[in-house]
């Protein structure tokens, strides 16, 4: 993998936008970027100069849109923009959510369409490099006409204006931009537009998102066949064939990975001839609904990866006598994959809960509650009331918010996609699931353990000896909320997932599959 992306002229993937936030790959702008930014500057400046009108760069903006702006106003027009827009509410959004803004913008911007200034485009790469991240508030975007208010939060900082994030507190930007022998920048004609205009809010949730479900969905394949074992379920419905007759991409994939993970298992072979003729829905349809789920994510990765790769602004300027006001920067084709995969993620978490309430009741050969002094102790009963409330919240957050358009811009903008809701549900659904999976994770070590001296296969085995690294065999009542929070970290810190990855490098087992990554 290369150290350096070129800004607006390589394609721009999931993984590669995610690296660069992460300082692992460099963005730069070559000199042909920089020769198309120019002359697509230059463009801009001779629809200045002849007056012809253009939205936003010599007239209003949204109902203002007849209102005809002076040359010498043109500039003034765009810090004004920015200054104006600035209306988000709520907690600043994760420092990582607004450098892949700063990082999606910057790669839209350079594709040579929006008339920005290559000072303007430099001093972005600028705050991305020295990672000194704009505030951006969370709230405040309808998802169209781009989303205007946390983009001009983000920007405000080029003017001098807004706060940053530098070296782990918060600064008023001037003082940092001061700090650094910088001066605020004097936007020109059509910038503030160019820079306000565009999905990158969205996108960055959107980014954010496919990363995060991924790890989710290989999680739950994983804790899922921990499931299988301690239950005793059978691998039979995992058999190739039979996904063959019904062949989505996802549910073949989680077949396969569940056949593998339990291929040579002493448990599964242990019980081959016993007389339980079918197991409840969520141990042999796990490839159904963890698939489902996974299709979700592959439509959203795909679409992603499209407006990752888009220019989104408008006006979109192609030279000075050929430019269209259309609507790239309506957020509809993210809002609604995002919505999709909302409910996909808390799909993911439902089944969850079906299993844990399975490991609790008793049945098959398991104690009731997973504990061998049921009565003095509650055992795991009340971990499963936590993932009943964590599923239900989630059910509530499914509706989605690209259903729904309030008008605004006194009824220019009469069409909206709340898509920056359904961002932000997305990420909310994904807080919870990882605590189900936890709580889950705590269910299945335990019922395995009733399995010994039985031995699943290496990659589970290593699952479950992390587990126990951490969060000791239950045999007697404890604050259980500590081995939640220490499974929870295992998840979201990548080191459950490492475990598995470790150990089907060490065994020589290929759980992977090229389609259902990130780059």
């Amino acid at each position: 993998m290369s150290s350096e992306f070129n800004y607006g002229g390589s394609h721009l993937s999931i993984g590669t936008c995610l690296d660069i936030a992460a300082g692992k790959i460099r963005g730069i702008i070559d000199i042909k970027t920089a020769g198309r930014v120019l002359a697509s500057w230059r463009e801009v400046e001779k629809i200045v100069h002849k007056q012809n009108p253009v939205y936003g760069i010599n007239t209003g903006f949204g109902p203002l849109c007849d209102t005809r702006i002076s040359e010498e106003d043109t500039s003034l027009l765009q810090s004004n923009l920015l200054k104006s827009h600035s209306v988000g509410v709520g907690k600043p959004i994760p420092q990582e959510m607004a450098k892949l803004m700063l990082i999606t913008k910057v790669h839209a911007l350079a594709q040579g369409y929006s008339g920005i200034a290559l000072q303007t485009l430099e001093r972005i790469v600028w705050h991305i490099d020295n990672d000194i991240i704009p505030v951006v508030p969370e709230k405040g975007s309808v998802g169209a006409s781009g989303d205007l208010a946390p983009l001009a939060h983000l920007f405000l900082p080029l003017i001098g204006f807004g706060e940053v994030h530098a070296n782990g507190d918060r600064f008023p930007a001037a003082r940092v931009l001061q700090a650094h022998g910088l001066q605020p920048l004097v936007l020109g004609p059509k910038e503030g537009l160019a820079l306000i205009n565009g999905t990158q809010f969205i996108l960055a949730f959107a980014v954010k998102a496919v990363q995060r479900l991924d790890d989710a969905l290989n999680v739950a394949d994983l804790i899922g066949a921990m499931s299988i074992e301690g239950l005793m379920g059978s691998a039979r419905p995992f058999d190739e064939r039979l996904h063959r007759l019904r062949p989505y991409k996802g549910n073949k994939h989680v077949a396969n990975c569940l056949h593998t993970l339990l291929e040579g298992s002493e448990i599964c072979h242990s019980h081959v001839n016993c007389d339980r003729v079918q197991d409840p829905y969520s141990l042999r349809c796990m490839p159904q609904v963890h698939g489902a789920s996974r299709n979700a994510w592959l439509h959203l990765k795909e679409l992603t990866e499209i407006e990752l790769n888009s220019v989104t602004d408008n006006p979109i300027i192609f030279n000075a006598e050929d430019t269209i006001s259309g609507g790239n920067f309506h957020g509809q084709p993210l809002a609604i994959p995002l919505d999709y995969a909302t409910i996909a993620a808390a799909e993911l978490g439902n089944i969850a809960d079906r299993r844990c309430y399975l490991m609790s009741e008793g049945r098959y050969g398991l104690p009731k509650l997973l504990t061998n002094n049921a009565g003095l102790n509650s055992g795991l009963m009340i971990p499963q009331y936590t993932t009943a409330a964590l599923v239900t919240e989630n059910k509530t957050l499914c509706f989605p918010a690209s259903a729904d358009s309030v008008p605004t811009s006194m009824g220019q903008e009469d069409h909206v996609s709340m898509g920056s809701i359904s961002g932000r549900k997305l990420h909310q659904v994904i807080d919870n699931l990882e605590y189900i999976q936890a709580i889950e994770l705590l269910y299945a070590a335990q019922a395995m353990d009733f399995r010994r001296p039985l031995k699943s296969t290496p990659v589970i085995e290593a699952c479950h000896a992390l587990v126990r690294e951490h969060v000791p065999f239950i045999d007697h009542d404890r604050i259980f909320a500590d081995d939640i929070n220490q499974l929870h970290q295992l998840i979201t810190k990548g080191t459950f997932l490492a475990a598995a990855d470790n150990a089907a490098i060490k065994h020589h087992i290929n759980l992977k599959d090229d389609e259902f990554g990130i780059y």
